[in-house]
């Protein structure tokens, strides 16, 4: 928590911080022509920002992207705002769509957390059933070979689909897959309403990447929820459940008990 407010405590990195907030998953040449500072003095300021957990990256191709991460700021508000805020859902709540607000022209969410456990155990929280319905109440049928079919069950429901794949499978490294098909069945148990539910069921499928980085004691757990649509209610949703989800998850794999349910 040091580092974080000694990045914030530079005008500098809280301009790039705003920039982020403005525009993510900007690269540096991006950064650097929004703002009147040189290339090296925004490279530093990166590297701090990085260091802090308030930056964190994803690269795509040979560009490097560089997207705001909310953890820091949720951590900061959850260690004082709960004490003294009754209505702290709805703090952080508001906090967390400040922070991580999809613009127009940048739909993907990305979120970092570090959690105290191993790259096997992380693995595994991700792909057992036995984990993921502990935190998640979803659990996963597949193999977890690249290109193999996933199945989904949640709420008693099982929803199958063959464009529900294994994208990318490197134990310990990196996971990603197509996202789930909405079905009524599924809103039904997932108390979607029907408003949502005709939104969410016409929109192309979005995909999510995990990318696991061992760092001394813990591992640098990045989530990136792409291939979304313009405007899309999916990344809304997504924008939501994740931050609660990988809290829950990152608990569970630290105290051996997950976050209870937040209350809708």
């Amino acid at each position: 928590m040091d580092e974080v407010f000694k990045a914030l405590a530079d005008a500098s990195r809280r301009r790039l911080l705003d920039s982020l907030n403005a525009r993510n998953g900007q690269s540096l040449r991006e950064l650097c022509s929004g703002l009147d500072m040189t290339r090296q003095s925004v490279s530093k300021h990166l590297v701090l920002l990085e260091a802090a957990g308030l930056v964190t990256t994803v690269r795509r191709g040979r560009e490097k992207l560089h997207h705001l991460n909310a953890a820091p700021i949720n951590a900061i508000a959850d260690r004082w705002i709960s004490r003294y805020d009754r209505e702290r859902v709805r703090a952080l709540a508001d906090l967390k769509s400040a922070l991580e607000r999809s613009p127009m022209d940048s739909n993907a969410f990305v979120y970092t957390t570090y959690i105290r456990t191993t790259p096997e155990q992380l693995w595994q929280a991700l792909t057992d059933p036995a984990f993921t319905t502990r935190y998640w109440g979803v659990a996963f049928e597949s193999d977890w070979k690249a290109g193999s079919a996933m199945v989904w069950e949640e709420g008693g429901n099982k929803v199958a689909d063959p464009d529900q794949v294994v994208l990318v499978s490197e134990p310990g490294r990196r996971l990603s897959y197509t996202w789930h098909t909405f079905t009524s069945e599924w809103a039904a148990a997932a108390g979607v309403g029907s408003d949502v539910f005709a939104k969410v069921a016409v929109e192309r499928r979005s995909k999510v990447t995990f990318d696991l980085e061992q760092v001394g004691e813990m591992v640098k757990l990045t989530v990136v929820h792409d291939d979304l649509d313009p405007g899309s209610t999916v990344r809304e949703m997504v924008g939501e459940g994740w931050p609660a989800l990988l809290s829950s998850l990152k608990t569970l794999l630290e105290t051996g008990a997950p976050l209870p349910e937040p209350t809708h």
